[in-house]
């Protein structure tokens, strides 16, 4: 949908082979249920209602409602009414079967805070978007497309530095001037993109010194989103073998209220989180060799705890959680363990440090109904030449990320047209 057409007038969608998904998503649980959506809102309704009869007018309202939403919303009409109401509430006013609203509202995962705390707007946007314009897996994964924007970049003259990072964004008289590199080179510049968190722009990259009490203040009112505690797998067999018949698999333990979803993302061990499965061998045979397929496993967890860890007790906490993390699928999947070739363990400092966001954060700040779109402080910066462009500014997620760029990118044409 946007994403393709963001694409499309960044001139890369020729460098990209973008491959179908065939289901929206699975939700599985222990106790057998599972329940598996495609991308088609008359099979989604059907789908539920064979599962959920007692609902099934319900699910009718619902449906109506997000679509009716969805359609206002992109014709820039809102139902402010929902736009400012919490999903779970929304969810609560139309259903009573908790487990019909856990198997609705899973793809709360995506926003990284449970329903009863983001905007209906998001879930409403999701499935419009998910089922009108299909969920597409790109081949390559993300790297293949951060390669067709790169050599688009470069095919107009553009230089880039790889293995190469920033460590001063120079300031003088409230403007920018330049960046200095890790390696110690000075690179003048009138205008500055940084996609990193404003947190660690303000305070490292350019020093409270130059920074208004305002910009601090505005940070200190939001929260840090959570990171992951995510596991890479190698299989020695085709995805079916092991009982993986869908791309994206939400595996929960139980329906549990938000309080105690929030209460799990806050602690270091796994034991009834939910988790997300994803499997692109099943959509795009080809994402592995013949014979072998990949899995990524994540559980949202919050940074803070694990900084808290002693480096010493370090590893035996991330192991004992990927043993738990792994019976959890096994719960799912009987047969996974056997086939296992290569299993690699990333925490949130795992991701803090690849990252380089504090505390991990893989959503930015988070999107509270307060912080939803309709309240974004915007890209801009009060220092002069000092642009944002990235998953902390606005939305999080790819669609968002890459308009915050092109975003940046037009103001500062414009800028430079103007001068």
């Amino acid at each position: 949908g946007p994403l393709r057409m963001s694409l499309g007038s960044l001139g890369v969608l020729d460098d990209l082979e973008l491959i179908e998904m065939p289901d929206l998503y699975s939700v599985s649980m222990p106790d057998g249920f599972r329940i598996t959506l495609k991308p088609d809102k008359d099979q989604v309704i059907s789908e539920l209602e064979e599962k959920f009869p007692h609902e099934k007018e319900a699910i009718h309202k619902f449906f109506d409602l997000a679509y009716k939403y969805a359609n206002q919303m992109l014709g820039a009409f809102v139902l402010y009414e929902y736009a400012f109401k919490p999903a779970g509430e929304v969810l609560d006013d139309i259903f009573s079967d908790p487990l019909l609203k856990a198997v609705l509202s899973v793809y709360w995962g995506y926003i990284g805070l449970p329903p009863n705390r983001i905007s209906f707007a998001y879930l409403a946007m999701l499935f419009f978007v998910y089922i009108e314009f299909k969920p597409f897996h790109i081949n390559g994964g993300s790297q293949a497309l951060s390669n067709a924007i790169t050599n688009r970049f470069l095919s107009h003259g553009g230089t880039a530095r790889f293995n190469c990072g920033a460590k001063k964004i120079i300031i003088e008289n409230g403007a920018v001037k330049g960046v200095i590199t890790e390696n110690g080179d000075r690179i003048a510049a009138k205008y500055v993109v940084s996609n990193a968190s404003q947190v660690t722009t303000y305070a490292r990259l350019i020093g409270p010194e130059h920074v208004s009490e305002t910009v601090f203040r505005e940070m200190g009112g939001r929260s840090l989103s959570t990171s992951a505690f995510t596991m890479f797998v190698g299989f020695d067999c085709e995805p079916g073998e092991v009982g993986i018949t869908e791309t994206t698999n939400f595996l929960l333990q139980n329906v549990a209220a938000t309080d105690i979803v929030l209460d799990r993302m806050k602690r270091v061990d796994i034991s009834d989180d939910s988790m997300l499965l994803s499997c692109y061998d099943v959509a795009d045979p080809d994402f592995s060799p013949p014979g072998t397929c990949q899995a990524s496993i994540v559980a949202l967890k919050y940074g803070k705890p694990w900084l808290s860890i002693p480096p010493t007790r370090y590893h035996k906490a991330k192991f004992r959680c990927a043993e738990s993390m792994l019976r959890r699928v096994e719960d799912i999947f009987p047969n996974v363990r056997g086939h296992i070739e290569e299993l690699e363990v990333a925490t949130p400092l795992t991701h803090m440090r690849y990252l380089g966001h504090p505390d991990g954060a893989i959503y930015g700040f988070e999107q509270y109904t307060r912080d939803s779109m309709f309240f974004q402080p915007g890209r801009y910066s009060p220092i002069e030449g000092l642009y944002f462009a990235s998953g902390w500014i606005g939305d999080c997620g790819f669609q968002p990320t890459l308009q915050a760029g092109m975003a940046a990118a037009k103001s500062i044409i414009k800028k430079l047209s103007a001068d």
